[in-house]
């Protein structure tokens, strides 16, 4: 009983703020503008949670269904089969916005991929405005939810989004990802920014002298690199090159102010959370002094 209010204080504060995050102010956007993608393997029960998480009813937004096979034939090659699984379980939810509004991009049930990491690759791939939300039932990596959003992303505008970009993004992400488990996704992220905005040089380096300024880079950051995460920066580069370097430079710059509010968020929602665990070793502080001064009764 000595916690339950703070506990509830807690729990209606988080549920707002995912609800704000997930379907404000999307759920009243123009149908044309949005899409839900769908994993083909979900029970309708679980697409209903789904369609529940996003704050929308099932009708009311154009849905498409992506399968597995689509799912590997976007992803194999740069991520683990045994990753992508032999289900489609991801789910995606898609808005367009106007240019210049920056990405907003949430993820619950995702344990791999977050939401900085589908911002940079996307941008990657040519999407830089948009509202996402990346659900599933329960906990999934989320790499195949990028496959979801291009499927979405197509549908909507009529366009195909270049293939050689889509393939970099692919590869981005996989590798941010398998950064992200050893640094966080904080620094390995902003170490692909950083190579990013020097393509026009790294596409002069030799090797060596590429694997030396990822090294520097890094050390920036105060992370030290192994060779292989060296090395896989390294054929990012050589990948990211195939690109043209004026647009990603200038598609990086866009989404940074959006990468600022993401760390941002993160830090008040962080600090909050603390905030509620000194209140409760306060309480219980309090309560135990109390039982000190009349003996453990």
């Amino acid at each position: 009983m000595k916690y339950t209010l703070w506990r509830r204080a807690a729990a209606a504060f988080l549920s707002l703020f995912l609800l704000c995050g997930l379907c404000s102010p999307g759920a009243f956007a123009d149908a044309e503008m949005r899409r839900v993608v769908v994993g083909a393997d979900l029970t309708e029960e679980q697409i209903a949670s789904v369609y529940t998480e996003y704050g929308i009813r099932r009708g009311d937004v154009p849905e498409l269904r992506l399968t597995n096979a689509e799912e590997h034939a976007a992803l194999d090659g740069y991520v683990d089969a045994a990753i992508i699984g032999t289900r489609s379980m991801s789910c995606v939810y898609l808005e367009l916005l106007g240019q210049g509004s920056g990405m907003n991009v949430t993820v619950k049930n995702i344990s791999w991929c977050t939401p900085e990491m589908y911002i940079n690759a996307l941008s990657t791939a040519g999407i830089t405005d948009a509202r996402i939300a990346v659900v599933a039932p329960f906990a999934v990596s989320g790499t195949a939810a990028l496959a979801g959003i291009y499927k979405a992303y197509e549908d909507m505008t009529g366009q195909k989004l270049d293939a050689v970009a889509k393939d970099v993004s692919t590869q981005e992400l996989t590798i941010t990802g398998e950064l992200a488990n050893e640094i966080g996704s904080a620094d390995s992220t902003s170490i692909v920014n950083d190579l990013k905005l020097m393509l026009n040089e790294t596409v002069n380096m030799s090797d060596e002298e590429l694997r030396s300024t990822i090294r520097r880079i890094a050390g920036t950051y105060h992370v030290t690199l192994t060779e292989t995460q060296v090395q896989q920066l390294v054929d990012l580069c050589r990948s990211l090159e195939k690109l043209d370097a004026g647009t990603l430079t200038q598609r990086v710059e866009d989404i940074q102010s959006t990468l600022e509010k993401v760390s941002e968020a993160k830090d008040q929602v962080v600090g909050f959370f603390q905030t509620i665990r000194n209140a409760f070793a306060a309480v219980k502080d309090f309560f135990d002094r109390l039982s000190s001064l009349f003996g453990g009764r």
